[in-house]
């Protein structure tokens, strides 16, 4: 059909004369600032795809170029039959974003992207005006929006940057047009090619290299600054959460059934993992390298191996924790199983909405709601990971299951790119609150969470008494630990810190006969050497831990998860691993809940959990990604730094402003006395320090005493000692960084401590103080020298 028969139809022939009777539009004639806008489209189109990880809309890039370029040589032309084509497409490009919608109304941010997309194609075929040009740029805004909420990668990172090296002269270039300052006045019609250089001109003198690479320098510094000091105020302001889409499946939904591809059953003896006997529910075997093996109704800790570190799922929660996934009540003698598995039950959601209400009723005195959006990676069991006590699940499936132990089950397994939203009731950890609950139990938890394996119950029972008998030697006290949640606290640190129980590697197998706790407490029956093995696994201590509390008395179960893994500042995700799975203690405490202690080596003796305020976590957890970085040395001398400026610059600046309003001899006096008092202050807080620091010392026993003196001097130099390790490794790992004399004296003074806080032997307390204070002067020596 011609442009003449178009104009033959009544409607269409009409509104053809007033489009044609319109003034021509004033047209956008610099190609520099056409270029930028170009350029900014495609990284927001880019973008996009790279967050979403999908090659969706990469057509577009060209198509828009083409229509770019075709727009640019027909910018004076009005174009009518083009823009009644562009129309057409606009309606088609939104009947396709409705019918797309109605599918995917879990998430409809990509859906709106690809709609943008759609438009900027077809709108880069009309670009004559300014006002079209700045059309564009906010499309490019918004798509590059879209894809900083759905990436969970630094990938974004680089189009963010590039976009905001384009954005700062393209918005010059734009205000420049807006003044007319683009078009020099009074120049013939015939030097085209004058005006041509004009554009590059304008540019090169606006913003030279230099100064743009500073102006990107000073946004990017404060937009760092903004975001790491930003409030993350508890709560979400809106209740839709991400949600894969909806997942049908077929057959009906077992939920007592737990699927884990790394467990072998109905002697199937391959898969995944590879090798012989891989992850047996019985039985000696090997470990599946890729699946956890503490996911499943019936585990088995006679498996020997370990995991390849594989990436499994990302995390964006408003507080770090234990990702707990299940729960075990019954002791098997070689590892555990839910004894209870019949007892899960089904909940169902509507279908016009993805949420579960699951626990509304928390039953610890003071919680906190903490949000967590899981997004899963690599496939897992049918186990849904999620913090403490979650109240409301948003799941794809039509149904979930809980089982009694309070993990949540899904129909299907937890497949790669799927994602899902829970909401938990965290209890806070109040260790006096939880130090008086008593022992009060209520009969179902007495019921199932007190057995002890009947040939050992009295074996282990002694074991734990003499432990915490001897703690009360050791710390010259009457008064015995009568507490559950004290008596839980020490034996998991006894067993954290106790040379005698250590992470065994090569662990032999276990007998038939043998128990994994009465082995790791006094030796396997297979020997390395002619010498008794003890320890184990790091999820054998949990095991062990749990077994000697039930042994006194207080109720505990074994629960299985994953460690917070690691955290992210730029992306607010932690990045959880399989490896970071493991099994830690839960005690139960009367009108609170339950509550976990993890004696394994190496890891925080409390889990990490909600604190009375993160409004700036981002912050500190920004501080801490970056001294993760910095030597130990420069990164004591920053805390020290950090902590004496923020408590005396509100003192400082009120004071100053005072004196500044009395004029100039109010300023110069107020700046002598502030530098004066400010010294006086300094010196007393050091004197206060050192006394109270010597108080504290002489109420210590004299051998922990020597031993805190030497771990204060090493510290002043640097060398803190985590609260992860042991005192042994802590003197390992001076024996690396240390010269040879330093490092045998600090091992020496370590070995003392452990031998007395667990053996009880006193030692020779006269050496060791002139071992600490030898290795105090020699430091002193050492740095005469450097400055003399």
């Amino acid at each position: 059909m011609t442009t003449d028969n178009l104009r033959n139809i009544p409607v269409l022939g009409k509104l053809w004369e007033r489009i044609e009777a319109m003034p021509p539009p004033v047209t956008e004639d610099s190609w520099l600032l056409r270029i930028l806008v170009q350029l900014l489209v495609i990284v927001g189109i880019v973008a996009t795809d790279v967050a979403a990880e999908e090659a969706l809309n990469l057509w577009a890039v060209p198509v828009s170029i083409v229509g770019a370029t075709w727009s640019w040589y027909r910018r004076r032309d009005r174009n009518v039959a083009a823009k009644f084509c562009i129309a057409i497409g606009m309606l088609v490009a939104l009947f396709a974003f409705f019918t797309r919608l109605v599918g995917e109304l879990n998430d409809t941010r990509l859906v709106l992207a690809q709609l943008l997309i759609n438009i900027q194609v077809l709108h880069s075929f009309d670009l004559p005006r300014r006002k079209d040009l700045g059309y564009s740029i906010v499309i490019g805004l918004i798509l590059l929006s879209v894809a900083a909420t759905i990436s969970q990668t630094l990938t974004f990172g680089p189009f963010l940057l590039a976009f905001l090296a384009l954005a700062l002269p393209t918005l010059v270039l734009d205000y420049r047009s807006r003044l007319g300052l683009s078009k020099a006045e009074n120049i013939p019609a015939a030097a085209e090619a004058r005006e041509k250089k004009n554009n590059w001109s304008l540019f090169t003198a606006t913003l030279s290299p230099k100064y743009l690479s500073w102006l990107l320098s000073i946004a990017v510094g404060l937009g760092l600054t903004i975001f790491a000091f930003l409030p993350r105020l508890p709560g979400y302001q809106l209740r839709t959460f991400p949600v894969s889409a909806p997942i049908e499946y077929q057959g009906e939904f077992d939920e007592r059934s737990i699927v884990n591809p790394g467990y072998v059953r109905g002697g199937n003896e391959e898969g995944t993992g590879g090798g012989r006997g891989r992850n047996p529910e019985t039985g000696p075997g090997e470990v599946d390298s890729t699946f956890y093996y503490g996911f499943n109704q019936r585990i088995n800790q006679n498996l020997r191996g370990e995991l390849k570190p594989q990436v499994v799922m990302r995390v964006r929660s408003q507080a770090a924790g234990f990702w707990r996934v299940l729960g075990f009540d019954k002791y098997t003698g070689q590892g555990w199983e839910i004894s209870r598995n019949d007892d899960a039950f089904k909940v169902n959601r509507p279908r016009w909405s993805y949420q579960f209400y699951l626990n509304p009723y928390p039953n610890a005195p003071r919680f906190q709601e903490v949000i967590q959006s899981y997004t899963i990676l690599a496939q897992l069991p049918n186990l849904i990971p999620a913090l403490n006590k979650p109240k409301e699940l948003y799941f794809p499936t039509q149904e979930v299951a809980i089982d009694a132990e309070g993990g949540l089950r899904s129909p299907v397994e937890l497949a790669d790119g799927l994602t899902y939203t829970v909401i938990s009731n965290v209890p806070f950890r109040d260790r006096s609150l939880l130090g008086k609950t008593g022992t009060n139990y209520p009969k179902n938890i007495r019921k199932f969470y007190l057995d002890v394996p009947p040939k050992i119950a009295k074996k282990v029972r002694e074991k734990t008494e003499e432990i915490l008998l001897a703690r009360t030697r050791v710390s010259q006290s009457d008064r015995a630990i009568d507490s559950p949640y004290e008596k839980a606290l020490y034996l998991a640190q006894y067993l954290k810190q106790n040379p005698n129980y250590k992470i065994v590697k090569a662990l032999p197998y276990l007998e038939e006969s043998e128990d994994l706790v009465e082995s790791f407490l006094f030796g396997y029956q297979k020997t390395q050497d002619g010498k008794k093995v003890t320890g184990g696994y790091p999820d054998h201590f949990s095991t062990v831990l749990t077994i000697m509390l039930r042994s006194i008395g207080i109720p505990a179960r074994m629960a299985g998860g994953f460690d917070t893994g690691e955290f992210n500042p730029f992306t607010g995700l932690y990045i959880v691993k399989n490896t970071d799975a493991f099994l830690m203690t839960e005690v139960y405490f009367p009108n609170n809940g339950w509550f976990g202690f993890n004696p394994i080596p190496g890891y925080p003796l409390i889990p990490a959990s909600v604190e009375d305020n993160q409004t700036f976590s981002a912050l500190e957890s920004f501080w801490k990604w970056i001294a993760g970085w910095l030597p130990t040395p420069l990164r004591s001398g920053f805390d020290s730094v950090i902590s004496f400026v923020i408590g005396w610059i509100s003192l400082i600046l009120g004071w100053f402003l005072g004196q500044f309003a009395k004029g100039w001899v109010g300023l110069f006096t107020g700046l002598i006395s502030a530098i004066g008092f400010g010294l006086i202050g300094w010196l007393i807080w050091q004197g206060w320090r050192k006394w109270r620091y010597r108080r504290w010392l002489g109420k210590l026993p004299p051998v922990e005493g020597v031993y805190q003196e030497m771990l204060k001097d090493l510290a002043s130099r640097g060398f803190a000692k985590q609260k992860a390790q042991t005192p042994l490794e802590y003197a390992e790992a001076m024996r690396r960084d240390r010269a040879t004399d330093e490092a045998e004296v600090i091992e020496e003074v370590s070995q003392a401590y452990v031998r007395w806080k667990y053996g009880g032997e006193a030692g020779n307390l006269s050496q060791l103080r002139q071992l600490v204070e030898n290795l105090r002067r020699s430091h002193l020596k050492k740095l005469k020298k450097r400055w003399f």
